[in-house]
């Protein structure tokens, strides 16, 4: 499944533990601007609050500017649809210390759009360096396997 849009900086800067898949209300000119890749999820995350999931700080573009009702807020919390023992487990990865629920991507399943949340602890400085490092020289190995 190729994303429909992608939180491209999220592997770098934390270490996935785990991920989860989530349905999103939206309404329907957000759904025609996700599928055509105007939304970003940079600095977006997920909390729990009561019984529910929300995707906070999601930015979701206008699919068309002047077709938009007055009061739409881009960044606006959106219900996530999880059952209740996914939710159950959310809500013992949030209070877990130094966990953090990341929205990884955006997708079509059939004819609906889902999300992928990733269970998440941030990175230390170094751990940053060492995969730099890495993806370094598997690049150097790339190119000179396809130069032999």
């Amino acid at each position: 499944m190729k994303p429909l849009i992608d939180n491209k900086k999220v592997r770098f800067n934390y270490e996935v533990l785990e991920e989860l898949e989530a349905g999103i209300s939206l309404l329907g000119h957000e759904v025609k601007a996700i599928k055509a890749g105007k939304g970003s999820l940079l600095g977006a995350y997920v909390i729990v609050r009561g019984n529910e999931a929300f995707l906070v700080e999601a930015d979701i573009s206008p699919y068309q500017a002047n077709n938009v009702p007055e009061n739409y807020d881009q960044r606006r919390p959106r219900k996530l649809l999880l059952h209740k023992k996914e939710l159950a487990s959310l809500v013992g990865f949030e209070k877990e210390k130094g966990l953090t629920l990341i929205p990884l991507s955006l997708y079509n399943k059939g004819r609906k759009i889902k999300v992928a949340i990733g269970v998440a602890r941030g990175k230390k400085k170094h751990d940053k360096r060492e995969t730099i490092k890495k993806r370094d020289t598997d690049r150097d190995i790339r190119r000179t396997l396809k130069n032999s």
